[in-house]
């Protein structure tokens, strides 16, 4: 309740001149935050363990990969694929560095896939705001090393907000969110957010 009453104090705002929202057009942003809720990233796609990549669920697969293997991508493609939108995924590129490899797919390919890039994070807010699928991507700068790779939900964040944090992205990772900023998600990647290193894609849902 304390959530939505916070989103349509921001709406008021944005109606009374008070401050600038990223609030959408479209009441598919509520529809896409459903949806994204329905993930329930925080108890699925585990950092540490092999999981199925489309369900979340541990397989009980050896992990072949150095460090706390962590399933960014694996998440977003699941997600994408159940909202009818392709982006890399297995089988095309196995589980491993595949966020590094979105990365470079969404700039080289995903234009022919109906991507489109996103110019910041304020526009990316507001395409999900409006019911589009939006994909805040960083790409490693050690090829061998992983990237990050997260989903923007709708939110009511303020300009303001969102200059200061980045816009709100649901992820799985080293901590998996249902809700948080993108400084915070992608903080273990310094240059991501400190750098402006993050790119933004948009795709329209069936």
């Amino acid at each position: 309740m304390r959530v939505l009453l916070g989103f349509v104090v921001a709406l008021a705002m944005l109606a009374a001149g008070g401050g600038a929202t990223a609030s959408g057009e479209k009441s598919d942003g509520h529809k896409l935050a459903q949806f994204l809720d329905s993930l329930q990233v925080e108890s699925l796609w585990p950092a540490g363990v092999h999981v199925n990549w489309e369900t979340g669920q541990p397989d009980g697969k050896v992990e072949h990969f150095e460090g706390k293997h962590t399933h960014c991508s694996a998440f977003v493609a699941s997600a994408a694929k159940q909202l009818g939108v392709y982006i890399l995924r297995p089988p095309e590129h196995g589980q491993t560095l595949l966020a590094n490899a979105q990365y470079d797919w969404l700039r080289e390919q995903g234009p022919a896939h109906g991507w489109t890039p996103v110019p910041d994070g304020y526009e990316a807010q507001r395409a999900a705001n409006r019911g589009f699928l939006v994909v805040a991507a960083y790409k490693n700068h050690a090829a061998d090393k992983p990237g990050h790779i997260a989903i923007v939900r709708p939110s009511g964040k303020t300009r303001a907000e969102i200059l200061a944090e980045g816009p709100q992205i649901i992820q799985a990772g080293g901590h998996n969110y249902a809700s948080t900023s993108l400084s915070r998600g992608f903080a273990d990647h310094p240059a991501a957010w400190g750098k402006n290193e993050v790119v933004y894609y948009e795709h329209d849902l069936p």
